[in-house]
């Protein structure tokens, strides 16, 4: 076996999500999200779970930055409730929200751990959603007027910020599929939502800068490797579309590219364009200062005239994981290839990577042998780093998903990501394989592969 060193001052860390982690609904004046309303609502969320305790974080915090230095992370990426910070999103801060997010960002530090803060991960105020939410341009202001707040009370210690985690999972699976919070099916209300949430981005980026706060800002989106399922000329043409929908939809007008034209044809043919106003894409494409991949399968598609998008995905060919994903390691540098020489070559944080592995605990209760999600994060982890030395892919850090086993949204607390096993009976913390594969790994600054 070969040993893969990766370049001094690469980073290794964990990612979590504040509705996933942290409980604590209501309290210090905490406002009600959209997944606090969702998760009440029945049949949305399997088992009827909800977010209420999770893994009690708010409490907890102390208790798991203390786990997280034992395990060598580097930096840890989590995220903001917007609803802690303006319980009803907008006006003044809620300084004992704030205060929370305070307390963690100084135990990070102490710990010699760096903060990453993702400002907004699914948890839209729901007084904003009861004024038409992510589909209104309203709500994009008040994200930067959210995201000012909270520079400024952050950012003389915290130097890396995340505007949006996955935006096409807000609009797609919120407004479109319904799946996820708030619940809703409109094809229009997606699309005036893929805009408004870009545009907030860029809104953001311009407080971010207006700010005078040091340090680096960008966005992170949900990825998925595209793959022909077979060589003929519709199937390479079906595998664009899919690009265009689901990566260049999202990149494109970041990287002022603007939006592809078989997307905004398909809003347009539905009678529902995107509410492209002039300036917008400007303020889309503020120059930033990384782009965040996360990634965790691929997909083969085919070509299908009978769909509005003209493909679908091909039946899977490789082993499924529990979340109905191939295991595909090898996605990640596939993707990590594609997407920086689409994008002239940026700065790239791998900020969510991991596999869902529900294996319990030993007999022993000491111990849990996630055999499956370690070599798997291996495979990542060399796909990675031969997208790096081989391609000049310019990666810069990884965030294993998730520290924790946490609240998995609609499936509730049936699938777990974690590194480290969450009793959510008894909230005890167990670190799995996984979590002692990775922190050798941080310890070498490589692996066997």
């Amino acid at each position: 076996m070969a040993f893969l060193k990766f370049p001094d001052g690469f980073q290794w860390g964990a990612a979590t999500a504040s509705y996933q982690i942290e409980g604590s609904p209501r309290a210090d004046g905490k406002g009600l999200s959209i997944w606090d309303v969702f998760c009440q609502q029945p049949g949305r969320v399997q088992g009827g779970d909800t977010g209420d305790v999770a893994c009690d974080h708010y409490r907890r915090f102390r208790e798991d930055v203390a786990l997280m230095k034992r395990l060598g992370l580097q930096t840890y990426r989590f995220s903001i409730a917007w609803p802690r910070v303006q319980p009803f999103g907008a006006g003044d801060a809620n300084e004992k929200g704030l205060d929370f997010y305070a307390r963690l960002v100084d135990e990070l530090l102490a710990a010699g751990i760096q903060p990453c803060a993702t400002l907004y991960h699914w948890d839209l105020p729901q007084a904003l959603q009861d004024l038409g939410g992510w589909p209104e341009r309203s709500t994009a202001q008040k994200f930067a007027d959210y995201a000012a707040l909270v520079f400024a009370r952050l950012g003389d210690r915290v130097t890396r910020w995340i505007t949006h985690n996955e935006p096409i999972v807000t609009s797609m699976m919120g407004y479109r599929a319904g799946v996820l919070a708030p619940g809703i099916r409109d094809v229009g209300l997606a699309g005036r939502a893929i805009h408004h949430l870009l545009l907030s981005h860029g809104l953001a980026v311009a407080a971010f800068r207006a700010s005078g706060k040091r340090g680096e800002i960008g966005i992170t989106h949900a990825n998925t490797s595209y793959e022909p399922a077979d060589a003929t000329a519709e199937s390479a043409a079906a595998c664009e579309l899919a690009r265009d929908f689901d990566t260049r939809t999202w990149h494109g007008p970041v990287y002022g590219k603007d939006y592809p034209e078989s997307v905004l044809r398909y809003y347009e043919s539905r009678g529902v364009p995107l509410p492209i106003a002039p300036g917008d894409l400007k303020t889309i494409a503020a120059p930033t200062d990384f782009l965040g991949v996360n990634l965790y399968s691929r997909r083969q598609v085919l070509s299908d005239g009978t769909r509005g998008v003209g493909y679908r995905n091909a039946p899977p060919r490789l082993p499924l994981l529990p979340m109905g994903y191939e295991a595909a390691p090898f996605a990640l540098g596939d993707f990590l290839r594609f997407v920086s020489a689409e994008y002239d070559r940026p700065k790239i944080y791998v900020t969510e990577n991991g596999v869902c592995d529900n294996t319990p605990p030993a007999a022993d209760g000491k111990s849990v042998p996630d055999v499956e999600r370690t070599e798997l994060l291996r495979g990542f982890i060399a796909g990675m780093h031969a997208a790096m030395t081989q391609a000049g892919v310019d990666v810069r850090a990884y965030y294993v998903w998730s520290l924790l086993d946490n609240f998995e949204w609609a499936f509730g607390y049936s699938k777990r990501f974690g590194i480290v096993w969450t009793d959510f009976a008894t909230q005890a913390r167990i670190p799995k394989q996984s979590a002692a594969f990775f922190s050798d790994l941080i310890r070498k600054n490589g692996l066997e592969a």
